[in-house]
């Protein structure tokens, strides 16, 4: 059984969620804040965290940077506020995806689940063919779900950069756009909107390129979309 943590200030929406996700075959415990977070989360093991923006104290983007800065723990944040603003900042942050208040319980269930899906396996059906690719100096297990560069050491990357490098590296050489990104690293039935796939290039880009600023595997096409120009290699 799955075991995830709300993270919210409001009490009643921690209580609602916490039976709905319970009723729904999952183990679900609660924090009211930033701090409480971190006291369940040194007892007890999680598969993802559901994170509110509004939190006292120490807001949720904050939380989100730490939790992504020391390890892979798939996060969704979710926001009353509807300025795209915040969902974009959510992203940069390494948010695996990110939901507007108010919004169906059903939908939060159906977002968790592609969440914990992406991050439990690959994101395409030949991964265990070649479970390892290499790149410019970087090695890509799939099956570990690790990217590790030229000394071994290991590169943190959220579940959503994860797959979305996969799909870069298992078409190399080949201008891809927004949309082909999409149905590659999350599924054809996800709604994400173009500009996540741009935010979440631009974290690869800080990670794996020697100049962001100029990059030489992660490509711009103009008015199309992205070219992994990188050669692979795979084992």
């Amino acid at each position: 059984m799955q075991r995830i943590l709300i993270v919210d200030d409001d009490e009643e929406i921690r209580s609602l969620l916490q039976r709905f996700f319970e009723k729904h075959g999952f183990e679900a415990d609660t924090a009211g804040s930033g701090t409480a977070m971190d006291a369940r989360l040194a007892r007890t093991a999680y598969d993802l965290v559901i994170l509110d923006v509004m939190l006292p104290g120490e807001d949720g983007f904050s939380v989100c940077k730490r939790l992504r800065g020391s390890g892979k723990l798939p996060v969704i944040m979710v926001t009353g506020v509807t300025d795209p603003t915040d969902r974009i900042v959510g992203l940069e942050l390494g948010a695996d995806d990110y939901v507007t208040k108010p919004f169906d319980a059903r939908e939060l269930l159906a977002r968790v689940r592609a969440v914990l899906r992406r991050s439990e396996a690959s994101p395409t059906s030949d991964a265990h063919a070649t479970p390892v690719l290499r790149f410019s100096g970087w090695r890509l297990d799939i099956l570990r779900r690790e990217l590790r560069s030229s000394d071994m050491t290991l590169t943190p990357l959220s579940s959503g950069e994860f797959d979305l490098l996969v799909a870069f590296a298992q078409h190399p050489q080949r201008i891809l756009t927004r949309e082909q990104l999409i149905d590659l690293s999350r599924g054809p039935a996800h709604d994400a909107f173009d500009r996540s796939i741009d935010v979440q290039v631009s974290r690869l880009r800080r990670k794996i390129e020697e100049d962001p600023g100029d990059p030489e595997i992660i490509r711009t096409v103009r008015n199309v979309g992205y070219i992994f120009a990188s050669a692979v290699e795979r084992q």
